[in-house]
Order: structure tokens, then C-alpha cells, then sequence
């Protein structure tokens, strides 16, 4: 074959890969249209750690695989649902993914409140987020409570590092609050009832300001983030730190109906990112907790540690809130004292000593 030849040959060839390779079909990702709702504005920590840490990581694990690529609508702020309102709205499809703010369901949800009935345990809300998401995925409990829902539970997650009391005049021990009202919520409403003379006074976080400020309380129970966003320093320039605890109110869930039509992959991206969000957001709460102290401080505020003896005191002067809530779902037929011995034993096991064994009396 003469040269010329050769090279039309190797020329043809070339061109015909060439057009083979353009007339091949381009595959790219489906996409996967996803509507996350919450009723808290987009300011709020566990919503903004939604949109910068939970869809970039869904989407990045995707991209791995490259077969699937969500297409995130987010509504937030009330646009869909209020803050209530997120465990309906993911129940009726309004929304596809949801945060919800457990403490709201106490009637529907009831297992959901293992932390809150065990204070003075863990301050820590890396360490209580785990135990509890775990409590969650070794027993069926709060699983089903979300199913009766129409919801997949992904995981469960801790905002707030840890209750604190915060009071219009100098406090430095338990005694000082005796006979006064204190403001709360949901279940730490329980707490006051082992100091000799308090009464509880029901409130939510935007109510807490003007409760002190007009006298209607003495004291609140919240944690360091959440004074320094209302700036409760100006109306109760003292915090007693008596560690009562770090709790779960934060649960990620997916509508159960759009779970079913999800691709396996995605399914397990979505389980997989909403552990990693856990851990994620409870770090976050942490972190905000030491320099929400310090802005307390820096806006006036003064801080005293309750003694150990007086912690101790307040603890066992408490009614046994844990047993009543295991005993309440162990007549309804799940394990609630398995659960409590099993979440006291992992908290254990992290390296936190209870100021009160709460499930030793079962």
C-alpha cells in the first residue's frame, strides 16, 4: 500500500471513531426533585447547618457515583409550615425532608424525650446525640412513632449544650431560687419540682424576656445560645451553672410515601449524611456554647458554678422523671426501661458519671 494510501486509511478510520464517539448516547445523572421544609427561619443553627453542611454532602456522595443528582427546593421560615407544624407538613407531603422539633410532640413522639428525662447526667451535645440516635436504631421505638406519621426517621440531632438557670438577681445556690417562679418548657417544667417552693411557668424562648423583665419570673431555664440571642443578660444578669443537661429536640425526617420511590443509592446517601449532620451540629452547638458564655459575660452578665453538693441535692429531690416515662411506654408495650438502661449504660461508657442513677430504680 503506498504511503498516501496508508494515510487516507488511518485518516477514514479516525474520522469514523470520531463520528461513533459523537453518536454515542451522553448519560447524566437523574435528577431527584427534593423539598426540605422547616418552620424556623434559615438564621436558625440547625437550618443554616442544613443548607452548608447536610445538601453539599448529599450532593458530593452522589457525585461520586455520578447516577443521581438532587434537585433541592428548601422552605423555610413559615413559608410552608411553622415551627410546629414540620411533623404534619412531612406526614401530608407538603414537604419531602424535615426537621423536627420533637419537644412540640410530646404525645406523639413520647420517646423522644429520653434525654430530657434524665438530668444532671451530660452536658455534652456531641455525646448525648449519639446515644440517643443509637437508642433509636437498636430499638423500634422511636422508628415506629414516626412511621404512625407517614415519616422515615433518618436521625436525631442536639442543638443546645446543656440547660442553665438564669436569674434577675444574684443567685450562688439552689436555696436562692426556692419559692421562686421559673420559667420553662416541655419537659424541664419537671426540673423545678426538686427545689422546696418553686413553681414552673410555662413559656416559650421569645417569651422569656418579657417574663423576667415584668416580674412575672425570677428565674429561666435555658442554655448560653439562646441568652445571648435575646439578649437575656439585660433582664437576668446571672447564670447559675448547674449543667442539668444536653437534649435532643431535632429529628431529621424523610415523608415515607417519597422514601418508597427513592433509588437505594440515594436512600443510603441520605442515612449515611444524616449521621454525619448529627455529629456535625452538636459540635456546632458546642462550640457556640463557650463563646455564647463569654458574650453573656461581656454584656454584663456575671456567672456562678452550683457547688457539687447542691447539684446532688437538687437531683435527688426530684421526682424519678425517667422511671415514670419507661414505665409509661413498658405499659404500652415497648421497652421504655431497656431504653433507659441502655441509653444510662452508653453515657456511661463516653465517660459521664450521673449525679443520679435514674434507671437503678426501676
Amino acid at each position: 500500500m503506498k504511503l498516501n494510501q496508508l494515510a487516507k486509511c488511518i485518516a477514514a478510520t479516525v474520522v469514523a471513531g470520531t463520528v461513533a464517539m459523537i453518536s454515542m448516547p451522553v448519560y447524566s445523572a437523574e435528577k431527584i426533585k427534593a423539598v426540605v421544609i422547616d418552620g424556623y427561619p434559615a438564621k436558625a443553627m440547625w437550618v443554616k447547618e442544613f443548607t452548608n453542611f447536610f445538601i453539599p454532602e448529599v450532593d458530593k456522595r452522589l457525585a461520586e457515583a455520578g447516577n443521581y443528582e438532587m434537585d433541592w427546593q428548601e422552605s423555610y421560615g413559615g413559608s410552608i409550615v411553622k415551627p410546629k407544624g414540620v411533623l404534619e407538613g412531612i406526614k401530608l407531603g407538603l414537604g419531602d425532608i424535615g426537621i423536627v422539633t420533637t419537644i412540640f410532640h410530646n404525645s406523639k413522639l413520647p420517646s423522644q424525650a429520653l434525654s430530657a428525662v434524665t438530668p444532671f447526667i451530660a452536658a455534652d451535645a456531641r455525646v448525648v446525640a449519639k446515644a440517643v440516635d443509637e437508642i433509636a436504631k437498636e430499638f423500634p421505638t422511636m422508628q415506629k412513632e414516626f412511621e404512625k406519621q407517614n415519616q422515615v426517621y433518618l436521625a436525631t440531632g442536639v442543638v443546645l449544650d446543656t440547660y442553665q438557670v438564669f436569674s434577675t438577681q444574684p443567685v450562688t445556690s439552689i436555696k436562692d431560687i426556692e419559692g421562686g417562679k421559673v420559667a420553662g418548657a416541655g419537659m424541664n417544667m419537671r426540673y423545678v419540682e426538686g427545689i422546696q417552693g418553686a413553681a414552673g411557668v410555662r413559656g416559650g424562648l421569645t417569651d422569656f424576656y418579657n417574663m423576667l423583665q415584668t416580674g412575672m419570673v425570677e428565674h429561666a431555664m435555658l442554655w448560653p445560645e439562646a441568652a445571648k440571642t435575646f439578649k437575656i443578660a439585660e433582664v437576668a444578669p446571672h447564670m447559675l451553672k448547674a449543667d442539668l443537661g444536653a437534649v435532643n429536640s431535632k429529628t431529621v425526617t424523610v415523608n415515607a410515601d417519597y422514601w418508597k420511590k427513592l433509588p437505594e443509592e440515594v436512600q443510603g446517601v441520605l442515612l449515611e449524611v444524616a449521621v454525619a449532620y448529627r455529629d456535625h451540629v452538636a459540635s456546632v452547638a458546642m462550640d457556640r456554647a463557650a463563646a455564647s458564655r463569654d458574650a453573656y459575660v461581656a454584656a454584663g452578665g456575671t456567672i456562678v458554678e452550683v457547688s457539687a453538693e447542691d447539684r446532688a441535692a437538687w437531683a435527688q429531690a426530684m421526682p424519678n422523671i425517667a422511671a415514670e416515662w419507661a414505665k409509661g411506654l413498658d405499659e404500652k408495650g415497648e421497652p421504655g426501661s431497656d431504653m433507659l438502661k441502655a441509653y444510662m449504660a452508653k453515657l456511661a461508657e463516653a465517660g459521664h458519671t450521673p449525679t443520679r442513677d435514674w434507671a437503678s430504680e426501676l
